[in-house]
């Protein structure tokens, strides 16, 4: 079922519903239906068409999921992109995506220009786009072809360089009726979002409202003294959040949980949710349920832990979902026994019609071997307990995962690199009390060249997106194997005392 279909019978079932709240600002289904008729009606009368690409630059708000649908409603395919990222790293999204358009919030209109120089991409800001809808027809839309593919989300991988992950309406929808299930939500709950859309857990949200008729409410961005009084002014039932995002909202409420006897359901994706955190929250607001999910970018949450198996079961990733297949494999691909490590395998379905990606955009053999034996090779390492639990004991080689953010060591290795003065880098993750972890830098100078932390983390900011540059440099070199390799293991078990020694001193 296609995203524009689902909006078009809630737009005819509960027209006068709220659909989207930001703000003061308010939408409901029938007036959704008409605006999203009207912005892919400005699309399709640029050249627009079924298939194309089409990159959103926009901060949080509602001109994201409008954006969103209008272009699904072409049978387009959408490019969420970061608000945080450089113009350099965009630069390379486009280059890859080859997009039609380039839609983008007005002050990143100059960014949204340098970063599509080299490309023949158009850039719409919200502004022109909306003078046009004003006067474009709010009839229907229908892309007349059978076109599954809807969204190419952006992930770095350990090469350094992004790869785009197609994603299908039937990816979008299967996902969100599933989880629905699981979390008991209903037409009635009002869903927050407070994380960028650029990212999955905020479109998840986005797609459990739309496939129950329910409300979306919108955060343009994260305080967390204003999150509560949205939570508190709005109703709000339902929300998505990271670890980071917990820990602080729970700094910020003042004792008594009573304005807060709405919210009912947290949904946790991202980092581990820590024990003590979870013991915390469970404290604070008694009624709570929270519930956590393993996904990637490439598999849309292949197990769940449910709120009563929070504390029991606290370092479990959760159990499989229903109708995911999951094992812990061997070098072979064959599943290895209880107890034991083996690599995260996951299989549903033929690629792209159920929970897992279609396949990489223009990347056939990573494509392949992604998906080699049938299984979706994950590349976290885990194992299954006696009663079924999934535990992952590592993660994606080189991951760094900082406020729920995904960063690949690769990537910021590449940037240090550049710095004239750099001979050879590792990066690693070290823990860190506010974000889950922060990254670290070890650094080997060239001879007779000297350089500063400061420098190299300003080198840094303009290339990579701010929350990716190191928290921490150091310059004595690092330990490496026969074949020059860093031994990232041992600069792991070294890192944390480095940190704690730079922070007291």
């Amino acid at each position: 079922m296609k995203t524009q279909v689902l909006l078009r019978a809630f737009a005819e079932r509960v027209p006068d519903r709220e659909a989207f709240v930001c703000g003061d600002v308010r939408f409901t289904y029938a007036q959704v239906e008409r605006r999203t008729n009207q912005i892919a009606a400005v699309l399709r009368d640029r050249g627009v068409r079924a298939g194309d690409r089409i990159v959103l630059l926009l901060h949080n708000g509602i001109p994201w999921p409008m954006a969103c649908i209008a272009v699904m409603k072409l049978g387009a395919l959408v490019v969420p992109v970061s608000t945080r990222l450089t113009a350099h790293e965009i630069a390379f999204i486009i280059g890859d995506a080859q997009p039609h358009t380039v839609v983008v919030s007005d002050d990143l209109r100059d960014v949204a220009v340098r970063a599509s120089a080299d490309s023949t991409a158009g850039v719409l800001t919200v502004r022109e786009a909306a003078a046009l809808a004003d006067r474009a027809s709010g009839d229907v839309i229908d892309d007349p072809r059978d076109f599954d593919d809807c969204m190419i989300g952006y992930t770095s991988g350990t090469s350094g360089t992004p790869k785009g992950a197609i994603t299908t309406h039937a990816n979008l929808v299967l996902t969100a009726l599933l989880n629905n299930s699981d979390y008991n939500l209903t037409e009635h709950d009002r869903v927050l979002v407070t994380t960028p859309f650029a990212h999955r857990t905020a479109i998840a949200r986005l797609y459990n409202t739309l496939t129950l008729g329910a409300t979306l409410v919108i955060m343009e961005k994260f305080d967390a003294a204003e999150t509560l009084a949205t939570i508190v002014r709005e109703r709000v039932s339902v929300t998505g959040l990271v670890p980071t995002v917990a820990r602080m909202l729970l700094d910020a409420i003042d004792g008594d949980a009573a304005p807060y006897a709405n919210l009912r359901m947290m949904i946790s994706v991202g980092e581990a949710f820590p024990i003590e955190l979870k013991k915390r929250l469970f404290a604070t607001l008694p009624n709570i349920k929270l519930s956590s999910a393993l996904a990637m970018t490439e598999a849309f949450g292949a197990a769940v832990l449910k709120s009563d198996d929070q504390i029991t079961h606290a370092g479990a990733a959760g159990r499989p979902v229903p109708g995911v297949e999951v094992i812990c494999a061997d070098d072979d691909g064959k599943s290895v026994p209880n107890g034991e490590i083996g690599e995260i395998l996951v299989r549903c379905g033929v690629p792209g019609t159920q929970l897992m990606m279609r396949a990489y955009w223009n990347r056939p053999e990573e494509t392949a071997e992604a998906f080699r034996g049938g299984w979706l090779h994950t590349g976290d390492m885990g194992r299954f307990d006696a009663e079924g639990y999934l535990y992952v004991v590592d993660r994606k080689k080189d991951m760094i995962l900082s406020g729920g953010l995904n960063i690949y060591s690769k990537e910021v290795e590449q940037a240090i690199l550049s710095h004239p003065s750099v001979a050879d880098v590792a990066v690693v993750g070290t823990a860190d009390p506010q974000f889950g972890e922060a990254v670290v830098a070890f650094i080997e100078l060239k001879r007779d060249e000297r350089a500063t932390q400061d420098e190299i983390i300003e080198h840094c900011r303009a290339l990579i997106a701010g929350y990716k540059k190191p928290k921490y440099v150091f310059f004595d070199g690092f330990p490496k194997n026969a074949q020059g390799k860093a031994l990232k293991k041992e600069l792991r078990e070294s890192a944390q005392d480095l940190a704690t020694e730079t922070i007291r001193s």
